[in-house]
């Protein structure tokens, strides 16, 4: 959840990058079940698996963590929308 939605666009790529850095998850989809944008909230499931290093995936740049900073995010009119997020490495 967020109180508005820059900050639910931050908790959620936040959420991912955690998971990242606890269990080695990646995930390869995202389904988003609910889409609240008067409350801010957003319900979602990852599907994917664990980061193999060396094994089956290629290790790049890490992620340390997500920003604000010049975050931007454009509705379109068909209800899709456009992000630009910079992370820290």
């Amino acid at each position: 959840s967020g109180r508005d939605l820059q900050s639910l666009l931050y908790a959620f790529m936040d959420e991912f990058l955690f998971q990242f850095s606890v269990d080695g998850f990646v995930a390869r989809r995202v389904e988003i079940e609910s889409l609240d944008l008067e409350a801010f909230t957003i319900v979602a499931h990852g599907y994917g698996e664990t980061f193999q290093p060396c094994v089956k995936h290629e290790q790049g740049t890490e992620i340390k963590a997500i920003t604000y900073s010049a975050m931007q995010i454009t509705t379109k009119p068909a209800g899709d929308a456009e992000l630009f997020v910079i992370v820290d490495i």
